[in-house]
């Protein structure tokens, strides 16, 4: 069965649950772009709680642009500031120094469009697990899908939508905060290093 889900910015636990758990990944790329989405957004772990990190893009006159045109600021070093909120909320995590050589080329690349920079993250992410993911996308925007053949996981995208309730591990700063669920998959990984795949591959995923 296919999984379809959006290509999303250092995507949240319950999105690369489903990865993980999927028989065949499909993403979808006919979409129209939605506003405050994990499109260009993540969250993760501060020293003050949850923090979202937020890719600027660039606005244009038409009402409906799809994601795949949609391209990031270039007037604000977003880039900069990403890598040093996560050193912040990571650099003492126990395996923060294991994957930031891996994880600094993407803030030092300009992308120009936010979905080539999405895909760029997931290939990076599978990479740090040392994973093969292979996946194909779509040619068309559907509403609606066959159930019997699709899991929709595109709302996955959208953290409004999102209900996912997760089994606690260690946080860096969860003695001051208490456990925060579903965060960017950063967060795992920095947390659980080599056991985040088995973490994974035994969450519940929820539906719409």
């Amino acid at each position: 069965m296919n999984t379809l889900l959006h290509p999303t910015y250092f995507p949240s636990i319950s999105h690369f649950a489903a990865l993980i758990q999927a028989d065949k990944i499909v993403f979808e790329v006919e979409d129209n772009f939605q506003k405050q989405t994990n499109r260009n957004r993540t969250y993760i772990y501060s020293p003050n709680g949850i923090q979202l990190l937020n890719i600027p893009i660039k606005h244009s006159k038409q009402s409906h642009q799809k994601t795949k045109d949609i391209q990031i600021e270039p007037e604000f070093d977003w880039r900069k500031q990403h890598f040093k909120s996560l050193e912040a909320a990571y650099r003492s995590s126990p395996f923060f120094e294991f994957f930031e050589d891996d994880i600094v080329p993407i803030f030092e690349k300009k992308h120009k469009f936010l979905m080539d920079l999405n895909f760029e993250v997931f290939e990076l992410l599978t990479k740090c697990m040392r994973l093969k993911l292979d996946y194909t996308t779509t040619t068309e925007y559907f509403h609606e899908l066959d159930s019997n053949s699709t899991k929709d996981y595109r709302f996955l995208a959208n953290g409004k939508k999102d209900n996912s309730v997760f089994e606690p591990y260690p946080q860096v700063f969860d003695e001051k905060h208490g456990f925060i669920n579903n965060l960017s998959i950063l967060d795992l990984l920095f947390n659980e290093g080599k056991f985040t795949i088995d973490y994974l591959k035994n969450q519940t995923l929820v539906s719409l």
